[in-house]
Formats: C-alpha cells, sequence, structure tokens
C-alpha cells in the first residue's frame, strides 16, 4: 500500500479490535470507531461521505427484518419456562427416573440440559437452573465435585448448538442462509454431543464409582406407575412443546419467525395450565426479553456503521485478499476463523461475534465456495467449547455465581477440561466430516 489512505481501513479493524477489549461498550465501539474513521477518510480524500447517506436505510432494513424477529421470540419462549419453574420440575423428575443407577444424576444434568437449549436457546438460564438446582443435590450424594461442576457447565451450553439455538438464528441472517436449514443441520451434531456427554459420565461411574454413586432407594421417591406417571406429565408437555416448534420449522409449515411466536403462546400455556403464570412471571419475562433483544439492536446499529465506513474505505477488500491467500486455501481460511471465534469468544458475547466477525469473513468465505449452513454450525459449535474453556469461558463465569463456596474453581476447570476434549473432538469431525452436518451437500 502505498498511499496513506489506504491503511484506514486495516487500521479501523485493529484500533476496534483493541477497543473492544478494553472493555468499552461494543455497540458504541462499532460505532465510535467508525465515525471518526469516516471523517479521517473524508479529511484524506479517500473515504466518499455519501456512504453515510444509505446508514439510515441500512438501518430501517434490519429493524424490519423478519428473520430477526425470531430473537425476542425465542428468548421469551425460553424465559417464561424458566421463569415458571420447568427445570426445576424436569431436573427433579429426571433425577428420580435414573438416580437408581450410577452416575444417575449426571445422566439427568445432559438430558435435562438437552431439554432446556431445545426450549430456551439462552445459555445463561440452563446453566444457572441446573446449577442452582442439580448441583446442591449431586453434592449432598456424594457426587465428585469435577464431575458435578463440569457435567453442569458443559450441559449448559447446549444451548449454543441444539435448535432453536438463537445463535443459530442471527448466524442464518449474518451469513445469508436458511435459519431453518441451520437448525435441521445443527440437529445430529447437537444430540452427539449431548450423548458424548452421558457416555463419559456413565465411563467415569463405570470405572469409578465413587465420584458417581447411585442414590439411597429411601431417597428416589416414586417407583412403578406413579413415577412413570410423573415422568409423563412433567416431560410430555416441553417435549410436546419442542417437537412443535422444531417440526413446523423442519416441514416448511411455519417460518423461524411463526415458530418462535408459537414457542412464546406454548410456553405460556404451559406456565398457566401448571398455575403458574403470574404477573411477576410475565413482568420478568417480558424484561429480559427487552433487555436482551435491546442490546442485539444496539449491536445492530453499531456493526451497522462499522460494515459501511469499513466497506468505504476498502477495508473490506483487504480482508478478503488476506484470507483467501493464507496458506492451505480453504483449509488455512477455515484453521484462522475458527481460531479467532475461538480466542474472542473468551471477551466478548456471541452477539458480537456473529456481528463483527462473520460479516468480515463471509466474502471471503464465498469466494472460497464454503457451504454456508456447515459453516454456521461449525462456528456455533466453536463458540459452545470457547464459552466452556478456562480462565474466561461465560459458562463457567455463569456458574461460578450459583457454585456454593467450599466448591474451588480449580476444581471447576478440571471438571470442563474431558468435556473441551470432547467437543474438540466432536468440532474436528465436523471438519474433515461435512455430511454430519444435514444440508451441507
Amino acid at each position: 500500500m502505498s498511499a496513506p489512505g489506504e491503511w484506514l481501513g486495516p487500521v479501523m479493524f485493529i484500533v476496534t479490535i483493541a477497543l473492544i477489549f478494553s472493555g468499552f461498550p461494543v455497540a458504541f465501539t462499532l460505532g465510535g470507531t467508525a465515525l471518526v474513521f469516516a471523517a479521517i477518510g473524508i479529511a484524506l480524500g479517500y473515504f466518499d461521505w455519501h456512504f453515510l447517506m444509505v446508514l439510515p436505510e441500512r438501518i430501517f432494513g434490519f429493524m424490519s427484518n423478519y428473520v430477526l424477529l425470531a430473537v425476542p421470540f425465542f428468548i421469551l419462549m425460553g424465559t417464561v419456562l424458566e421463569k415458571g419453574r420447568l427445570a426445576e420440575d424436569l431436573l427433579k423428575t429426571i433425577g428420580a427416573l435414573f438416580g437408581r443407577m450410577r452416575g444417575g444424576l449426571a445422566f439427568a444434568v445432559v438430558l435435562v440440559g438437552a431439554l432446556l437449549a431445545a426450549a430456551t436457546g439462552v445459555i445463561g438460564a440452563s446453566v444457572v437452573a441446573m446449577g442452582m438446582i442439580s448441583l446442591p443435590v449431586m453434592m449432598r450424594y456424594g457426587y465428585s465435585r469435577s464431575l458435578s461442576t463440569g457435567i453442569i457447565a458443559a450441559s449448559g451450553t447446549l444451548g449454543q448448538i441444539i435448535p432453536p439455538s438463537i445463535v443459530l438464528v442471527v448466524l442464518g441472517d449474518q451469513l445469508g442462509a436458511s435459519v431453518g436449514d441451520l437448525f435441521l443441520g445443527a440437529m445430529a451434531p447437537g444430540l452427539l454431543l449431548a450423548a458424548s456427554y452421558a457416555v463419559y459420565a456413565g465411563f467415569v461411574a463405570w470405572l469409578r464409582p465413587a465420584l458417581a454413586p447411585a442414590l439411597p432407594p429411601e431417597e428416589c421417591g416414586e417407583r412403578g406407575w406413579a413415577l412413570a406417571f410423573r415422568v409423563m406429565r412433567t416431560l410430555v408437555p416441553p417435549l410436546s412443546l419442542i417437537l412443535v416448534v422444531l417440526g413446523s420449522i423442519f416441514a416448511g409449515v411455519a417460518t423461524p419467525t411463526e415458530a418462535g411466536a408459537l414457542g412464546a403462546v406454548g410456553a405460556m400455556a404451559l406456565a398457566a395450565m401448571q398455575r403458574r403464570l403470574s404477573r411477576r412471571v410475565v413482568s420478568e419475562s417480558a424484561m429480559a426479553t427487552v433487555r436482551l433483544t435491546s442490546m442485539v439492536m444496539m449491536l445492530l446499529i453499531g456493526s451497522t456503521v462499522f460494515s459501511l465506513v469499513f466497506r468505504g474505505l476498502h477495508g473490506d477488500i483487504w480482508m478478503e485478499d488476506v484470507l483467501t491467500n493464507l496458506p492451505g486455501g480453504r483449509i488455512g481460511f477455515l484453521l484462522v476463523v475458527n481460531l479467532v471465534v475461538f480466542g474472542l469468544g473468551f471477551f466478548i458475547d456471541f452477539f458480537e461475534i456473529c456481528f463483527i466477525i462473520v460479516p468480515l469473513v463471509l466474502p471471503a468465505a464465498h469466494a472460497l465456495d464454503i457451504n454456508m449452513v456447515w459453516f454456521g454450525v461449525m462456528l456455533a459449535m466453536n463458540l459452545q467449547t470457547s464459552f466452556l474453556t478456562p480462565p474466561f469461558g461465560f459458562a463457567l463465569f455463569y456458574l461460578r455465581g450459583v457454585m456454593p463456596a467450599e466448591i474451588k474453581t480449580t476444581e471447576m476447570y478440571r471438571g470442563v477440561i474431558p468435556f473441551i476434549i470432547i467437543q474438540i473432538l466432536a468440532l474436528s469431525a465436523l471438519f474433515f466430516f461435512p455430511e454430519l452436518v444435514a444440508g451441507s451437500h
């Protein structure tokens, strides 16, 4: 590069990342940095200010985006189920079902984690709910602290990959891929990952029974038909809701947005059937939905300003040139992108990664003819691994907040390591066997 203005795009990218790591709010960092560099570019005669005239139209475009409307619907669905104590009912019931076998409580946590992932799609809600309810029970009956914290944190992160994951909704919008295709593609990897967690828990219980003992018979509660009726009463309603939501999408009867609206109404109906749809539940669920959705919208505004100015400074051409000319071609590109996403997942939320990194790497991904469904599922699983990795994983912070004081943070770190290894193996399998993702051919 010879002209000073040609360095503005790369410098703008570096300054933005530095400010994000400094802790300044991401939405304002993106928009503010972009406007400063736009002014510098105009002063140097390297940026056409007419680019900024497109900004109102862009903002109106995503504010009226029908696909993104699914985000508040799925958040509302999840928060209503959480505030209505669905997680508590599921954990207690499944714990009673599996408690008689060694490792039974661990199996219950994995199963409930998968169900909550499909019901809520928000890792914070799943990890906190399971940590508060199941961790004291596991401690009381002699479960290993490391195994207990590890399996709770890992199962809670399944909301990143098991549909209807909010991550997949946002990725679908940013990648220009069908959200329904992403849901279908992520289903098998997500369920295989949950099954792998259960297999590991069973192996530990078989190898070292003292780490995952069975519950005493007198503590298992109902037996026979009474237990079967309790399991049916607790499991059938949320399972029916999940099947209706996902089934309507996969069958092409409803769009993800319509299915999300159906899920939100269905969650309220379930809470009402259990006499838990109180004014407090509705108010707290609505407030949580508004807060998270508002954050997403502010991030979208900031990222739109950033991408517009970055493109006006020809930064997109620089980024595509760098990424498409990496050693190894497609494999080099995928390795670098996954490493960057994994590293950023320690410090910033998945919404921020989706709105900052994905638009920057998307042109190079298209140039290298990478399947967007496969790419999206891989990024979602990568983020899931990042959120579980010490010392900065978001799931660990959520769990640390509800852990008893006697459990050390180092014990939690040791507990998640086997599950990180499982996720890395799963991510490697996705990398080398794209056919694991439906619709990636």
